[in-house]
This record gives C-alpha cells, structure tokens and sequence, in this order.
C-alpha cells in the first residue's frame, strides 16, 4: 500500500494573524468550530494537548489527543494528531502568514501511516474546520458542521 498523501490547506481569513491564532488556540473559539469540545493543551514542545467533549452517550470522550512540537505564536503550530482509539499519530502543522488585509492559513496534515483509518476523515474535517473558523473570525457566527 502507498504513502498516503500529505493533506494541505490554503484559506485566506480577514484578520490579523494575531486574531487568527487566537481563532486556532482559544477555548472559546475551539469550542464553537468543534461543536462543544474543548482544547486542553500545554503550550510548548513536549506538551499534551486533546480535543474532549461529549460524546455519544453524554459522556467526556477524547476526540483528538497529541504532543506540541512546535508553538511560535502567531506564527506556527504544529503538533501530532491521534483520532480517537487510534494509536497511529499523524502530523498537522498550522502556518500563519500576514497580509495586508488577511492572514494566510495554510494547514499541512501528514507522517501519515499507510494504513490509518483516520485519514479520510480529515480530509472532509479540516476544510469544514477551516470553512467554520474563517465564518466565525469575519462574522462572529458560524453555521453547524453537518
């Protein structure tokens, strides 16, 4: 089976960087575009980090959990991603890049395993993550993710 192909993203929000990674790591704004969960992270290399809401039956459940790799605020995020019960990390790396009316968001998702289960999920996740964050920074709504 081949590699799986690196996931990337290019989205153009109108705001400062600064605002848009506010949007990337802010509890509220996580809990917004993630439909209730909650970013818990440490901030630096080496830090954990998860997404937890409820899930299907009421209860806290993980959705997302990972290591900090990188943390250069507002410039560069990236960390491992590990979905659910899989034990197979990725990698997503958020690079913020200001312009004179936007900032440029590009999200690389990749170190894919052949066969992580996770990966079509992701492809249909970020564009509707990045979709909802963009409407929420230049709106101050969003709309419901399905």
């Amino acid at each position: 089976m081949a590699h799986q192909a690196p996931l990337k993203y290019i989205f153009y929000i109108a705001a400062t960087s600064e605002k848009v990674w506010e949007g990337f790591v802010s509890r509220e704004s996580n809990r917004v575009i993630f439909s209730g969960a909650e970013l818990q992270a440490d901030f630096k290399p080496g830090g954990l980090l998860a997404w937890v809401g409820a899930g299907p039956d009421g209860k806290p459940m993980t959705y997302v959990r990972g290591k900090v790799l990188r943390f250069e605020p507002p410039k560069v995020f990236q960390y491992t991603f590990a979905m659910g019960q899989n034990d197979k990390a990725s990698r997503a790396t958020i690079e913020l890049v200001p312009e004179t009316e936007a900032t440029k968001v590009t999200v690389t998702h990749d170190e894919w395993a052949e066969d992580d289960p996770t990966y079509a999920a992701c492809a249909d996740g970020w564009p509707r993550i990045l979709s909802r964050l963009k409407t929420l920074l230049e709106t101050g709504k969003t709309f419901k993710p399905h």
